[in-house]
């Protein structure tokens, strides 16, 4: 889980900016607020993010999209790092951008920090806190090591340092060298943060295709409840030759899928999803198809293409959900732009069906950025679980939680209040400079 994240010298996000899911003292809802109790705190399990266009919501997901890349892929030699400073001030362009996060890991809890600029990795640290205190595992500053007394008697350690690029973290060095030491928290940006972008059509969608996973009979129940119009999904056999990709992608996928393995593939242009298997040696190819009741009983095949924009949203989303919300899950699900195509009784239905399972022993999240205003709802998410992104005169965003507002009780309506501008995070419209703009393209058209 997130406790906390933090960025400085980011897009929009030019001074340090954290943000924190740790529930603050209000009860409500607090039966389904997840309890560390080697530690002695509560993790929010859901975060809401508000604000106007162009406020800085999505840079935040892009800083954890950064983050996540530069740890699992990192940097190819003699490239420079893709990070994004601030660029509305000439000086803070060239400076370092920061990124911190405090991460519950199983029951540990981990601090990871690093900065970068376009040229190098300035400074990088890993902290494993305990109930009673911090152990700084290492430390990287100015291109020198600084690693625990017990660690830095491993020699193959310093080795794997000293072979570290400028342009790389010693995180993602050490794990591709074998070295399992800092493993959990790179592990924890591989494999349990999620990251979903508003238009991400490359979900887990291999659930649907076989009916043994123990999410398939749930997935197809619920399509139908979320009033789709379909009564279920499967899997299509088709010939690999027919999937309608370019044949140097074929080409890739006759040589790197081994025995026994599946990939996922999607083809833009027709919106179609494919999965590709080896097996006795050969690529099998199988389709995702909808099908639709009709009305003497017997149902309809429909091609993924066939379907609204709003139905393909919910197949993209639903396996997520599902994913969170089962038990002993400890995935971490960023969405950008939740409401994308949906209407907002399906969103909140969604965000309600994730929270009912919720309880202390949680150790699912589920963070999102949305324009859905009827989801700023205290009978939904607690006011600390709502958050308001706000872009200043100099460009700059900054972010609050709704809890630090001291006006806001836990009676009042938040979305009157928010809609009126008194929490920032809405658009700053000037309707006569419009009104001005319309009337003098009318006049040059008569004068036309």
């Amino acid at each position: 889980m997130i406790i906390s994240f933090g960025v400085e010298n980011w897009m929009s996000f030019r001074d340090k900016t954290t943000f924190v899911m740790t529930a603050s003292k209000e009860r409500q809802h607090g039966d389904r607020v997840p309890q560390v109790r080697k530690y002695q705190t509560r993790v929010l399990p859901i975060a809401a993010i508000y604000g106007g266009n162009a406020s800085g919501k999505t840079n935040l997901f892009k800083a954890l999209n950064f983050a996540k890349s530069l740890v699992v892929k990192g940097t190819p030699p003699d490239s420079m790092i893709a990070v994004e400073g601030f660029r509305l001030d000439s000086d803070d362009f060239d400076r370092a951008s920061r990124f911190s996060f405090e991460l519950l890991i199983g029951e540990e809890i981990y601090d990871f920090s690093f900065a970068v600029t376009r040229k190098s990795v300035v400074e990088e640290k890993m902290v494993r806190v305990s109930s009673a205190s911090e152990k700084v595992l290492y430390s990287r500053r100015d291109g020198k090591p600084n690693f625990d007394s017990f660690l830095d008697k491993d020699q193959f350690l310093h080795f794997a340092f000293k072979g570290t690029r400028s342009n790389q973290l010693l995180l993602n060095n050490s794990v591709s060298q074998g070295i399992n030491t800092f493993r959990p928290v790179y592990d924890w940006f591989k494999d349990t943060l999620e990251l979903v972008a508003p238009d991400s059509r490359f979900a887990t969608f291999e659930q649907f295709f076989d009916v043994d996973h123990p999410l398939y009979s749930i997935m197809n129940e619920m399509l139908p409840a979320l009033d789709t119009g379909i009564a279920h999904l499967g899997g299509e056999d088709i010939s690999f030759d027919n999937i309608p990709l370019p044949d140097s992608v074929k080409f890739r996928l006759q040589e790197d899928v081994n025995e026994g393995e599946s990939v996922r593939l999607l083809a833009e242009t027709l919106n179609e999803r494919f999965m590709v298997t080896r097996k006795n040696g050969e690529l099998l190819a199988k389709k995702l198809i909808t099908f639709h009741p009709r009305k003497d009983g017997t149902e309809a095949k429909f091609e993924m293409r066939h379907e609204s924009d709003g139905s393909q949203r919910i197949i993209d989303l639903l396996p997520a959900f599902l994913d969170l919300s089962v038990e002993g899950s400890n995935k971490v699900y960023v969405i950008d732009e939740l409401d994308r195509s949906l209407h907002t009784l399906l969103t909140r239905k969604l965000l309600s069906m994730y929270l009912e399972t919720c309880t202390e022993e949680t150790r699912s999240q589920l963070l999102l950025t949305t324009h859905d205003v009827l989801l700023m709802d205290q009978q939904l998410l607690r006011r600390d679980e709502m958050w308001v992104v706000e872009r200043d005169a100099t460009g700059a965003s900054t972010l609050r939680p709704i809890s630090d507002f001291k006006d806001v009780r836990y009676d009042k309506d938040i979305r009157k209040s928010y809609l009126q501008g008194r929490m920032g995070g809405i658009p700053h419209i000037a309707p006569q400079r419009l009104k001005k703009m319309i009337l003098a393209v009318c006049e040059d058209k008569r004068g036309d």
